[in-house]
């Protein structure tokens, strides 16, 4: 019996990509980390940007969290470092921000193709560790998911169609809502434990071992000793 863990995220979110790091910090050391079955789920930070549009996210992080340009960019270079200290690249400035819906729905495709995981670290390298803007640019969402080793056509087609996977999207955001989610990373276990935030590794560790230890036990509907030995039956 395995344990799910869902993790909702946004390629937007700098949190995101250091709470998947420290996650999966803590799965490494995990005794049971076979037994873990991991699914990322859509959350929009920002619905309502136009999908043609994007712009330096530094002045957008001012502007919506009413602070000025200079805190917004100490905030990043505090990101940052706590990026750099968990191995992981970040420019602290130049990058962009956008709509991220597509990318959502790419990340429901890599699902179905048993790759999530692979298209979501290469949209973060995107936005967070590379130099070409990462948002409202169909050409470079492609040379993404292909250079993650999706098929191109098949990326092209997802793409071209805005009804492929707009429902999965939807869907996985309604049900955070339904969770109390309001902001992300928002990790769930079996169901039952919720972690918010890109917290310590040692927080997901006792996640992991809380949700894992409260795994129901098999019910034994029927037993009959007197067919098989004490070690059970022989071949």
């Amino acid at each position: 019996m395995t344990t799910r863990v869902e993790i909702w995220t946004d390629i937007n979110c700098p949190f995101c990509y250091l709470g998947k790091a420290r996650f999966e910090q803590a799965l490494s050391g995990f005794e049971h980390r076979d037994d873990i079955e991991v699914v990322h789920r859509s959350f929009e930070l920002d619905p309502a940007l136009p999908a043609t549009e994007s712009g330096p996210v530094i002045p957008h992080i001012a502007a919506k969290y009413g602070i000025d340009v200079e805190q917004a960019a100490a905030n990043e270079r505090a990101i940052g470092a706590q990026a750099h200290a968990l191995g992981l690249p970040y420019r602290t400035s130049g990058r962009d921000y956008g709509n991220s819906f597509d990318m959502h729905r790419l990340l429901h495709f890599a699902l179905d193709q048993g790759r999530q995981d692979a298209l979501l670290d290469a949209l973060y390298a995107a936005n967070f560790a590379e130099e070409a803007p990462a948002f409202a640019d169909t050409e470079r969402l492609v040379a993404v998911a292909t250079g993650a080793g999706f098929d191109e056509t098949a990326v092209r087609a997802v793409l071209a169609d805005p009804h492929a996977y707009a429902e999965a999207v939807r869907q996985d955001e309604r049900e955070a809502a339904q969770l109390g989610a309001t902001g992300v990373p928002f990790f769930v276990f079996d169901g039952k434990y919720a972690v918010s935030g890109a917290q310590p590794t040692e927080v997901f560790t006792q996640a992991l071992t809380t949700a894992w230890n409260d795994r129901p036990a098999p019910v034994v509907l029927a037993a009959d000793d007197t067919t098989c030995g004490p070690d059970g039956c022989a071949v």
